[in-house]
Protein backbone atom coordinates (compact mmCIF):
# COMPACT_ATOMS: atom_id res chain seq x y z
CA UNK A 1 0.00 0.00 0.00
CA UNK A 2 1.38 2.86 -0.62
CA UNK A 3 2.14 6.07 1.98
CA UNK A 4 -0.73 7.91 2.82
CA UNK A 5 0.55 11.05 1.41
CA UNK A 6 0.52 9.64 -2.09
CA UNK A 7 -2.58 8.50 -2.31
CA UNK A 8 -5.27 9.75 -4.77
CA UNK A 9 -8.31 11.56 -2.64
CA UNK A 10 -11.23 13.26 -4.00
CA UNK A 11 -9.13 16.62 -3.10
CA UNK A 12 -6.88 15.73 -5.97
CA UNK A 13 -9.74 16.58 -8.58
CA UNK A 14 -9.44 19.52 -10.58
CA UNK A 15 -11.16 22.46 -10.99
CA UNK A 16 -13.96 20.87 -13.72
CA UNK A 17 -15.76 24.79 -14.27
CA UNK A 18 -16.38 24.81 -18.18
CA UNK A 19 -16.62 20.75 -18.58
CA UNK A 20 -19.63 18.27 -19.16
CA UNK A 21 -19.86 14.92 -17.69
CA UNK A 22 -22.98 12.37 -18.21
CA UNK A 23 -23.17 9.63 -15.65
CA UNK A 24 -25.35 7.10 -15.66
CA UNK A 25 -26.93 5.09 -13.30
CA UNK A 26 -27.19 8.49 -10.96
CA UNK A 27 -30.31 6.59 -8.19
CA UNK A 28 -29.58 8.63 -5.09
CA UNK A 29 -27.30 6.69 -2.47
CA UNK A 30 -25.29 4.96 -4.99
CA UNK A 31 -22.16 4.75 -6.90
CA UNK A 32 -23.09 7.07 -9.94
CA UNK A 33 -24.70 9.57 -7.41
CA UNK A 34 -20.91 9.90 -5.67
CA UNK A 35 -19.18 10.48 -8.54
CA UNK A 36 -21.69 12.96 -9.80
CA UNK A 37 -21.86 14.72 -6.39
CA UNK A 38 -17.84 15.43 -6.53
CA UNK A 39 -18.02 16.27 -9.98
CA UNK A 40 -20.59 18.77 -9.10
CA UNK A 41 -18.84 20.13 -6.34
CA UNK A 42 -15.70 20.53 -8.50
CA UNK A 43 -17.85 23.05 -10.94
CA UNK A 44 -18.58 20.52 -13.76
CA UNK A 45 -21.79 20.92 -15.59
CA UNK A 46 -23.33 16.90 -14.91
CA UNK A 47 -25.94 15.24 -17.18
CA UNK A 48 -27.77 12.66 -14.72
CA UNK A 49 -29.03 9.90 -16.96
CA UNK A 50 -31.38 7.65 -15.16
CA UNK A 51 -34.40 5.58 -16.27
CA UNK A 52 -36.73 6.83 -13.65
CA UNK A 53 -37.65 10.48 -13.81
CA UNK A 54 -38.46 10.55 -9.93
CA UNK A 55 -35.06 8.61 -8.76
CA UNK A 56 -32.88 11.44 -11.38
CA UNK A 57 -35.24 14.68 -9.21
CA UNK A 58 -34.32 12.99 -6.69
CA UNK A 59 -30.93 12.61 -7.07
CA UNK A 60 -30.59 16.05 -7.68
CA UNK A 61 -31.95 16.88 -4.99
CA UNK A 62 -29.55 15.39 -3.07
CA UNK A 63 -26.53 17.23 -5.00
CA UNK A 64 -27.88 20.97 -4.44
CA UNK A 65 -28.67 19.87 -0.97
CA UNK A 66 -24.65 19.99 -0.87
CA UNK A 67 -23.66 21.95 -3.52
CA UNK A 68 -26.31 24.41 -3.68
CA UNK A 69 -24.99 25.91 -7.04
CA UNK A 70 -24.80 22.59 -8.72
CA UNK A 71 -25.23 22.92 -12.93
CA UNK A 72 -27.02 19.69 -13.58
CA UNK A 73 -29.27 18.01 -15.90
CA UNK A 74 -31.22 15.29 -16.62
CA UNK A 75 -32.04 12.72 -19.22
CA UNK A 76 -34.08 9.62 -18.98
CA UNK A 77 -32.55 6.25 -20.26
CA UNK A 78 -33.38 3.06 -19.80
CA UNK A 79 -30.05 0.83 -20.85
CA UNK A 80 -32.29 -2.11 -21.26
CA UNK A 81 -33.92 -0.74 -24.49
CA UNK A 82 -32.14 0.91 -27.15
CA UNK A 83 -34.81 2.47 -28.72
CA UNK A 84 -34.62 4.44 -25.59
CA UNK A 85 -30.77 4.54 -25.86
CA UNK A 86 -31.19 6.16 -28.90
CA UNK A 87 -33.86 8.87 -27.66
CA UNK A 88 -31.78 9.59 -24.92
CA UNK A 89 -28.77 10.25 -27.33
CA UNK A 90 -30.64 12.43 -29.22
CA UNK A 91 -31.83 14.30 -26.42
CA UNK A 92 -28.55 14.84 -25.56
CA UNK A 93 -27.09 16.33 -28.60
CA UNK A 94 -28.43 19.85 -27.69
CA UNK A 95 -25.91 19.86 -25.00
CA UNK A 96 -22.66 20.47 -27.28
CA UNK A 97 -19.17 18.72 -26.57
CA UNK A 98 -18.94 16.12 -23.96
CA UNK A 99 -15.88 15.51 -21.82
CA UNK A 100 -16.88 12.73 -20.23
CA UNK A 101 -19.28 9.87 -20.74
CA UNK A 102 -18.96 7.82 -17.15
CA UNK A 103 -21.26 4.39 -18.18
CA UNK A 104 -21.86 3.36 -14.29
CA UNK A 105 -25.74 2.27 -14.78
CA UNK A 106 -25.94 -1.54 -14.37
CA UNK A 107 -27.52 -4.33 -12.96
CA UNK A 108 -26.01 -7.46 -10.37
CA UNK A 109 -27.71 -10.85 -10.00
CA UNK A 110 -30.91 -10.25 -12.18
CA UNK A 111 -33.01 -13.41 -12.34
CA UNK A 112 -33.37 -14.68 -15.93
CA UNK A 113 -35.57 -12.04 -18.32
CA UNK A 114 -35.27 -10.94 -21.82
CA UNK A 115 -35.66 -7.60 -22.88
CA UNK A 116 -37.81 -6.24 -26.10
CA UNK A 117 -35.13 -6.58 -27.88
CA UNK A 118 -34.58 -10.33 -27.61
CA UNK A 119 -31.53 -9.70 -25.28
CA UNK A 120 -30.70 -11.06 -21.83
CA UNK A 121 -31.07 -8.22 -19.38
CA UNK A 122 -27.62 -7.69 -17.16
CA UNK A 123 -26.07 -7.97 -20.65
CA UNK A 124 -28.38 -5.41 -22.49
CA UNK A 125 -28.07 -2.97 -19.32
CA UNK A 126 -24.52 -3.49 -18.53
CA UNK A 127 -23.06 -3.95 -22.03
CA UNK A 128 -24.92 -3.59 -24.86
CA UNK A 129 -26.96 -0.29 -24.17
CA UNK A 130 -23.42 1.78 -22.90
CA UNK A 131 -21.93 0.36 -26.29
CA UNK A 132 -24.40 1.79 -28.08
CA UNK A 133 -24.52 4.96 -25.94
CA UNK A 134 -21.11 5.13 -26.36
CA UNK A 135 -21.20 5.52 -30.30
CA UNK A 136 -24.10 7.97 -30.67
CA UNK A 137 -22.43 9.73 -28.23
CA UNK A 138 -18.63 10.06 -29.45
CA UNK A 139 -18.94 13.07 -31.97
CA UNK A 140 -19.63 14.92 -28.85
CA UNK A 141 -16.65 13.69 -26.91
CA UNK A 142 -14.54 14.34 -30.12
CA UNK A 143 -15.66 17.88 -30.17
CA UNK A 144 -14.67 18.42 -26.26
CA UNK A 145 -10.63 17.87 -27.93
CA UNK A 146 -9.82 15.34 -24.89
CA UNK A 147 -13.10 13.72 -24.16
CA UNK A 148 -12.80 10.15 -22.08
CA UNK A 149 -14.85 7.25 -21.83
CA UNK A 150 -15.24 5.18 -17.97
CA UNK A 151 -16.87 1.84 -17.96
CA UNK A 152 -17.42 0.96 -14.18
CA UNK A 153 -16.74 -2.83 -14.00
CA UNK A 154 -16.11 -4.86 -11.08
CA UNK A 155 -13.77 -7.88 -9.84
CA UNK A 156 -16.48 -10.29 -9.92
CA UNK A 157 -14.84 -10.13 -13.64
CA UNK A 158 -12.14 -12.20 -12.61
CA UNK A 159 -13.94 -14.80 -10.24
CA UNK A 160 -17.34 -15.64 -12.50
CA UNK A 161 -16.45 -15.03 -15.88
CA UNK A 162 -14.66 -18.77 -17.34
CA UNK A 163 -15.57 -17.44 -21.05
CA UNK A 164 -15.99 -14.23 -23.19
CA UNK A 165 -19.91 -13.71 -23.89
CA UNK A 166 -19.12 -14.01 -27.94
CA UNK A 167 -21.85 -16.10 -28.29
CA UNK A 168 -25.90 -15.13 -29.90
CA UNK A 169 -26.82 -12.85 -27.16
CA UNK A 170 -30.49 -13.67 -28.55
CA UNK A 171 -30.49 -16.92 -27.89
CA UNK A 172 -29.90 -18.93 -23.96
CA UNK A 173 -27.45 -21.60 -24.10
CA UNK A 174 -27.47 -23.75 -21.45
CA UNK A 175 -29.30 -23.16 -17.55
CA UNK A 176 -28.93 -19.57 -16.71
CA UNK A 177 -26.39 -18.49 -14.07
CA UNK A 178 -27.07 -15.09 -12.78
CA UNK A 179 -23.71 -14.42 -11.55
CA UNK A 180 -22.14 -15.96 -14.29
CA UNK A 181 -23.37 -14.04 -16.39
CA UNK A 182 -23.14 -10.83 -14.51
CA UNK A 183 -19.56 -11.67 -14.57
CA UNK A 184 -19.69 -11.68 -17.79
CA UNK A 185 -20.97 -8.36 -18.56
CA UNK A 186 -18.12 -6.86 -16.56
CA UNK A 187 -15.83 -8.59 -18.47
CA UNK A 188 -17.40 -7.17 -21.75
CA UNK A 189 -17.13 -3.62 -20.15
CA UNK A 190 -13.37 -4.13 -20.20
CA UNK A 191 -13.22 -6.07 -23.42
CA UNK A 192 -15.03 -2.80 -24.44
CA UNK A 193 -12.86 -0.47 -23.35
CA UNK A 194 -9.42 -2.05 -24.79
CA UNK A 195 -10.50 -2.44 -27.97
CA UNK A 196 -12.68 1.03 -27.55
CA UNK A 197 -9.58 2.70 -26.65
CA UNK A 198 -7.11 0.66 -29.32
CA UNK A 199 -9.37 2.09 -32.20
CA UNK A 200 -9.93 5.62 -31.01
CA UNK A 201 -5.49 5.61 -31.00
CA UNK A 202 -5.49 3.90 -34.52
CA UNK A 203 -8.23 6.21 -35.67
CA UNK A 204 -6.04 9.52 -34.20
CA UNK A 205 -9.07 10.71 -32.56
CA UNK A 206 -8.87 12.85 -29.08
CA UNK A 207 -10.96 10.52 -27.11
CA UNK A 208 -9.37 8.13 -23.87
CA UNK A 209 -11.26 4.52 -22.88
CA UNK A 210 -10.36 3.96 -19.42
CA UNK A 211 -12.05 1.63 -17.15
CA UNK A 212 -12.44 1.31 -12.90
CA UNK A 213 -14.19 -0.84 -10.24
CA UNK A 214 -15.31 0.00 -6.57
CA UNK A 215 -13.98 -2.60 -4.84
CA UNK A 216 -16.88 -4.25 -2.24
CA UNK A 217 -18.54 -0.83 -1.96
CA UNK A 218 -22.24 -1.67 0.02
CA UNK A 219 -24.78 -0.51 -2.50
CA UNK A 220 -28.25 -1.24 -3.12
CA UNK A 221 -27.22 -3.09 -6.04
CA UNK A 222 -27.16 -6.64 -5.30
CA UNK A 223 -30.85 -6.42 -3.50
CA UNK A 224 -32.42 -4.49 -5.80
CA UNK A 225 -31.07 -7.02 -8.85
CA UNK A 226 -32.53 -9.88 -6.56
CA UNK A 227 -35.37 -8.78 -5.72
CA UNK A 228 -36.28 -5.91 -7.84
CA UNK A 229 -36.41 -3.60 -4.57
CA UNK A 230 -34.39 -2.76 -1.38
CA UNK A 231 -36.67 -3.08 0.93
CA UNK A 232 -38.52 -5.59 2.66
CA UNK A 233 -38.23 -8.96 3.55
CA UNK A 234 -35.46 -10.80 2.60
CA UNK A 235 -34.60 -7.70 0.65
CA UNK A 236 -33.65 -5.70 3.25
CA UNK A 237 -32.16 -8.39 4.75
CA UNK A 238 -29.85 -8.99 1.98
CA UNK A 239 -28.91 -5.47 2.07
CA UNK A 240 -28.06 -5.17 5.52
CA UNK A 241 -25.49 -7.65 5.35
CA UNK A 242 -23.90 -6.31 2.60
CA UNK A 243 -23.56 -3.22 4.50
CA UNK A 244 -22.28 -5.19 7.63
CA UNK A 245 -19.50 -6.81 5.71
CA UNK A 246 -18.30 -3.98 2.65
CA UNK A 247 -15.21 -2.25 3.90
CA UNK A 248 -16.03 0.80 1.50
CA UNK A 249 -19.11 2.84 1.45
CA UNK A 250 -20.70 3.81 -1.87
CA UNK A 251 -18.91 7.70 -1.64
CA UNK A 252 -15.55 5.90 -1.45
CA UNK A 253 -16.62 3.05 -4.07
CA UNK A 254 -16.75 6.10 -6.67
CA UNK A 255 -13.29 7.19 -6.36
CA UNK A 256 -11.79 4.88 -8.78
CA UNK A 257 -14.58 6.27 -11.04
CA UNK A 258 -13.70 9.80 -10.19
CA UNK A 259 -9.85 9.12 -10.64
CA UNK A 260 -10.19 7.24 -13.81
CA UNK A 261 -12.55 10.81 -15.08
CA UNK A 262 -10.15 12.99 -14.38
CA UNK A 263 -6.78 11.92 -13.16
CA UNK A 264 -3.53 12.66 -16.06
CA UNK A 265 -3.80 8.94 -17.20
CA UNK A 266 -3.41 6.88 -20.70
CA UNK A 267 -6.01 5.45 -22.43
CA UNK A 268 -7.11 1.22 -21.47
CA UNK A 269 -6.16 1.91 -17.70
CA UNK A 270 -7.96 -0.05 -14.95
CA UNK A 271 -8.31 1.77 -11.69
CA UNK A 272 -9.05 0.20 -8.34
CA UNK A 273 -8.71 0.57 -4.44
CA UNK A 274 -5.61 -0.27 -3.13
CA UNK A 275 -7.08 -2.38 -0.19
CA UNK A 276 -7.10 -6.12 0.40
CA UNK A 277 -8.63 -7.93 -2.26
CA UNK A 278 -8.71 -4.68 -3.55
CA UNK A 279 -12.47 -4.62 -1.60
CA UNK A 280 -11.71 -0.71 -0.56
CA UNK A 281 -8.95 1.47 -0.22
CA UNK A 282 -7.93 4.77 -1.81
CA UNK A 283 -7.77 4.29 -5.92
CA UNK A 284 -4.99 3.51 -8.03
CA UNK A 285 -3.49 1.90 -11.09
CA UNK A 286 -4.58 -2.09 -11.15
CA UNK A 287 -4.46 -5.09 -13.61
CA UNK A 288 -7.79 -7.18 -15.40
CA UNK A 289 -7.81 -10.50 -15.90
CA UNK A 290 -5.62 -12.48 -18.86
CA UNK A 291 -9.30 -13.12 -20.41
CA UNK A 292 -9.70 -9.26 -20.60
CA UNK A 293 -6.65 -8.59 -22.87
CA UNK A 294 -7.84 -11.15 -25.48
CA UNK A 295 -7.71 -9.03 -27.98
CA UNK A 296 -9.22 -11.94 -30.47
CA UNK A 297 -12.16 -11.35 -27.76
CA UNK A 298 -11.88 -8.01 -27.92
CA UNK A 299 -12.70 -8.00 -31.54
CA UNK A 300 -14.96 -10.63 -31.81
CA UNK A 301 -17.56 -8.93 -28.69
CA UNK A 302 -17.27 -6.01 -30.97
CA UNK A 303 -18.09 -7.32 -34.13
CA UNK A 304 -21.27 -8.78 -31.84
CA UNK A 305 -22.37 -5.76 -30.70
CA UNK A 306 -21.97 -3.72 -33.40
CA UNK A 307 -24.47 -6.77 -35.34
CA UNK A 308 -26.80 -5.80 -31.99
CA UNK A 309 -26.65 -2.29 -31.48
CA UNK A 310 -26.83 -1.78 -35.23
CA UNK A 311 -24.17 1.11 -34.71
CA UNK A 312 -20.88 1.40 -36.52
CA UNK A 313 -17.83 2.87 -35.22
CA UNK A 314 -15.28 4.89 -36.95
Amino acid sequence: MRPAADRWTPADLPDLAGRTVVVTGPSAGGLGHFTALELARRRARVVLAGRRPERLADSASAIRAEVPDAELEQVVVDLADLASVRRAAADLAATGPLDVLVNNAGVMGTPYRRTGDGLELQMATNHFGPFLLTGLLLPQLVASGAGRVVAVSSQMHRYTARRAPLGDPRVQEGRYERWTVYGQTKLANLLFTYELDRRLRRAGLPVKALAAHPGFASTHLAANGQYGRTTGGAASILDAAIKAVSPSTPAKGAWPTLMAATADLPGATYVGPDGLFEWGGAPRVTTSSRLSHDETAQRRLWQRSEEVTGIRYP
